[in-house]
């Protein structure tokens, strides 16, 4: 892995034959025969920063806790290319409220605060501060935030690196004066990626880049009173994803159609279908690196007047793994049981 700071080929900003400016670099100066360019990627931070965190979500025998509000995010972020070196700055102050509820259904609020997210500090010297707000009592709840929260908080602080380093590769690897088109390496990231233990990591070519993406797979499953016939066209019917979604969706429910949801946060496409048995399709979050899908296999079999829903999912990046679960059971699981009273008891 290079060292911060050091020269990273994919950034490497050269004389083209095409005279294209890439990804709307900032020209800062010439020295000699090396040009010191600068990208401002505060914005887009600022966001990718508030949608993983608001994914962190963690459970235990007690109960489960869950980022609820990105409080104060105040700070800034660049990317610099001098003299053939790669140089990424960010610096952030993050407040954020969290709740956990209890097996008994009690509600408990607590802060987070985060005042050190910078690229100075390692991942496990990032000063991360669990407490519960004034007046909450006690609750073995705090324990499980200040530990198993907080590990999920260094991933995905990981994976804010992580795609600081790729998310702006897209139509880099363009032709040079010369002819020759520069492959980049497989992205590392800085963060503790140890903690993350998936049940299966692989590796992903993403397609725009040729860069390989570790990738992981993950099962779920959820039970909901109604048949398998009427939850197999809740995933199918425009109209019903509409409605569990509130928002506008697209959705062409046949063989080979494409779909779009949650502001086009979510797109897709149906691989195979069968009726009122089994959907498989890919599937990828619009942040994730360009053209890159997982593949999503949902089975539905009828148990006793209730249909199992088991998911298989394959070929999520591993940063993306909580993110992407927490996803399904709060945008479709349990979306579609409130919106058309689905509900049961969850596995």
């Amino acid at each position: 892995m290079a060292k911060w700071g050091e020269g990273d080929p994919r950034w490497i900003v050269e004389e083209r034959a095409d005279a294209t400016n890439v990804n709307n670099w900032h020209w800062c100066q010439w020295r000699g025969k090396h040009l010191t360019t600068e990208r401002d990627v505060t914005s887009w931070s600022s966001d990718k920063l508030k949608e993983l965190l608001l994914g962190v979500c963690v459970e235990s025998k007690e109960g489960s806790c869950e980022i609820a509000e990105v409080s104060k995010l105040e700070g800034e972020a660049s990317i610099n290319n001098r003299k053939g070196k790669l140089i990424y700055f960010y610096e952030w102050d993050v407040k954020a409220k969290w709740t956990g509820t209890s097996t008994t259904g009690i509600v408990y609020k607590g802060n987070l605060e985060i005042p050190n997210l910078s690229d100075e500090n390692d991942m496990d010297d990032i000063d991360i501060s669990v407490s519960l707000c004034k007046d909450e009592p006690d609750t073995p709840l705090l324990t499980l935030m200040k530990k198993e929260g907080v590990n999920k908080i260094r991933t995905v602080l990981g994976g804010y690196v992580e795609y600081l380093k790729t998310e702006f590769t897209q139509g880099m690897i363009l032709p040079t004066a010369n002819g020759m088109n520069k492959q980049p390496p497989t992205p590392q990231s800085k963060g503790n990626t140890q903690n993350l233990q998936p049940g299966t990591v692989s590796s992903t070519p993403s397609p725009s880049t040729g860069v390989k993406i570790p990738t992981c797979k993950f099962n779920l499953k959820e039970t909901f009173l109604t048949s398998p016939e009427e939850l197999y066209r809740v995933f199918l019917n425009e109209e019903m994803v509409q409605a569990f979604t509130h928002g506008p969706a697209t959705v062409n429910g046949d063989k080979g159609g494409k779909f779009r949801l949650l502001d086009g946060n979510v797109c897709g496409e149906f691989k195979e279908l069968v009726p009122d048995e089994k959907i498989v399709m890919k599937w990828r979050f619009k942040t994730w690196p360009s053209e890159h899908y997982a593949s999503i296999t949902v089975h539905l079999v009828e148990r006793g007047g209730e249909t199992e829903l088991k998911l298989e999912c394959t070929g999520v990046p591993v940063s993306e793994e909580d993110r992407t679960k927490g996803g399904w059971q709060r945008y479709y699981f349990e979306a579609i049981k409130q919106t058309f009273g689905y509900g049961a008891r969850l596995y």
